[in-house]
């Protein structure tokens, strides 16, 4: 779990960043990486939110 947390808190400080650059400099790879981090950022949220109700489901049993 901290793993997941680590790289959803680290995906939404790179695309904040990308996004600062992009505005900065205006150049198109910087708004590229941004969308990159966004979708990692997505995937972690998914499957975070996966394994919690993972556990919800499993608590009762055990």
């Amino acid at each position: 779990m901290f793993v997941l947390r680590l790289v959803g808190a680290l995906a939404l400080v790179m695309v904040g960043g990308s996004l600062i650059l992009y505005l900065l400099s205006g150049n198109p790879r910087y708004r590229y990486w941004a969308w990159v981090f966004t979708r990692v950022g997505l995937v972690t949220l998914l499957v975070f939110l996966a394994l919690m109700l993972i556990e919800r489901l499993l608590a009762p049993i055990f």
